[in-house]
């Protein structure tokens, strides 16, 4: 693993790095959607989607640890561009070149990236726990829509949806610089890579806020 210590010397390096880790996680994402979105299909169809995911858990088991080491990888590799930014001038991380025309989200990458990573924390310690500790049930649609810690307690709603916008507009900027950062050229691609954006910043975050908002407000209306 020579080469990839030398690759994260180089702040290049660790751009190319965070960009493709990012990426792979914007993949899992739409996976996650996906998956999320049986809950519109009914408790049997869930409750059989997820016990066919632990009929396969080895496999499930080793995509968790690679989520994990892309996580801590995206993250680490963020705070340490981020001192660097801080400590030298000549080193700059941001789409577009920083300060008057990058936006507000654009310059608080760290921040929105901070907020999502409570909220994923909390996530885990709520419901995929939940999933762990009362598998034998069967009820994981239960689970998700319960007042315990699913969408049928309020303050789970709100921050799941609080979580979606700003997972949009951290992925509105980071999908976009990622690209930026293995060196294509955006003026050439500038609408195919548009448009892939607009799907992973918008309709994935939409997707997720849809479930939130059906389930925690609209279904008890």
């Amino acid at each position: 693993m020579g080469w990839y210590s030398t690759l994260i010397k180089s702040s290049v390096g660790k751009k190319a790095v965070m960009a493709l880790s990012g990426l792979l996680l914007c993949v899992y994402l739409v996976i996650h959607l996906v998956g999320n979105l049986m809950l519109f299909a009914g408790p049997e169809i869930f409750n059989s989607y997820v016990e066919a995911l632990s009929s396969v858990k080895p496999l499930v088991r080793a995509i968790e640890v690679i989520l994990v080491g892309l996580f801590f990888t995206h993250i680490l590799l963020s705070i340490k561009l981020t001192r660097g930014n801080v400590t030298s001038t000549a080193v700059k991380y941001d789409l577009n070149k920083a300060g008057d025309n990058s936006g507000y989200f654009s310059r608080n990458m760290g921040l929105t990236g901070s907020v999502l990573f409570i909220f994923l924390v909390t996530h885990l310690s709520t419901i995929w726990y939940q999933f762990q500790t009362q598998h034998d049930s069967g009820n994981f649609y239960g689970i998700v829509v319960g007042e315990t810690v699913g969408f049928g307690n309020p303050y789970i709603t709100i921050l799941y949806c609080f979580a979606m916008v700003l997972l949009g507009f951290h992925l509105h900027h980071g999908f976009q610089s990622a690209f930026q950062s293995f060196g294509i050229r955006y003026n050439k691609y500038s609408g195919l890579i548009e448009a892939v954006a607009v799907f992973f910043w918008l309709i994935i975050p939409a997707g997720f806020l849809s479930i939130a908002l059906f389930f925690g407000i609209i279904g008890t209306g």
